[in-house]
């Protein structure tokens, strides 16, 4: 997925497949879609050459860039070298440790008193093969951020934006509404890419606002059905779901909540969802 650069850079060809966004307008509007900054931390995924950082450098309080290429990584270390407020690491994003880097720090504030880590904000060009992995891996973190501005191919831009009752309505559609509000900003044309995609690429910002105290849905277990629930894409949920629950138990929680055995999991809301999921944990309980 596209990688950033700056226009004044000379061509190089690129590594790892990447597209380096060479519209500044298009890095602008996506900074600013992040909205005031300048009392925050911001992670950068897949920073690329640095327009954006170059960018956000100027604004930021703390600014944390995770690049997977070696080459790139190292001359991001160069140019913010004398940046006090850059922090350049070389990894796998997938792979960071999130609760170490934004998490409480040992011998902070006084005995007895608990510090709430500082809500970051997240940018990034996710690419599309790692997308899904990337947007799960945040949201399982979600308690560390408060808004993300991500830049993703235009066709998983609708998955992620899709509504139930749709064929783009998956689990990606699911969890990114289960932990956010989803906003679907501009849509960039090849031509904004050098090389230029065979693909447009939307920007999204999601706003954190998660939804699970609101549907009693705490801990892991609602992910996971909501995985099995969308397991095989043209089984019903009842097929989906078999695996786990015994036919009296799915009878029973279905005919509770008023879902057919027909229903795909794609027509469901998640307030549907959340409703069967109960009434499939309470009817296992009782069985």
């Amino acid at each position: 997925m596209p990688k950033v650069a700056s226009t004044r850079r000379p061509k190089q060809k690129p590594k790892l497949g990447q597209h380096f966004l060479v519209s500044d307008d298009a890095a602008i509007r996506i900074v600013d879609a992040l909205g005031d900054v300048s009392e925050s931390t911001v992670l950068e995924i897949g920073p690329g050459r640095g327009v954006i950082t170059s960018l956000l450098s100027k604004r930021v309080r703390r600014l944390i860039a995770v690049e997977i290429d070696r080459v790139l990584a190292a001359q991001l270390r160069l140019k913010f070298g004398m940046s006090r407020n850059v922090e350049v690491i070389e990894a796998d994003i997938l792979s960071v440790d999130f609760d170490s880097l934004f998490g409480p720090k040992p011998g902070l504030g006084r005995p007895g008193i608990e510090l709430k880590p500082e809500p970051v904000k997240v940018v990034g060009n996710l690419p599309y093969f790692i997308t899904s992995d990337i947007l799960l891996r945040l949201f399982d973190f979600a308690r560390y951020f408060d808004k993300i501005v991500i830049m993703v191919q235009r066709e998983v831009a609708d998955r992620i934006a899709a509504r139930p009752g749709g064929s783009d309505y998956g689990l990606l559609s699911a969890t990114a509404q289960l932990y956010s509000e989803v906003e679907k900003l501009f849509t960039l044309p090849p031509a904004a890419f050098d090389p230029p995609p065979k693909v447009h690429s939307t920007v999204l910002r999601l706003s954190i606002s998660s939804q699970i105290e609101r549907l009693d849905v705490a801990g892991d277990g609602f992910i996971d059905f909501l995985k099995r629930s969308f397991g095989q894409k043209r089984k019903t949920l009842w097929n989906n779901l078999k695996s786990k629950y015994t036919e009296p138990d799915l009878r029973r929680a279905m005919a509770q909540v008023g879902v057919k055995p027909s229903a795909r999991a794609e027509t469901l809301s998640l307030k549907e969802s959340a409703a069967l999921f109960h009434a499939l944990r309470n009817s296992s309980h009782d069985s």
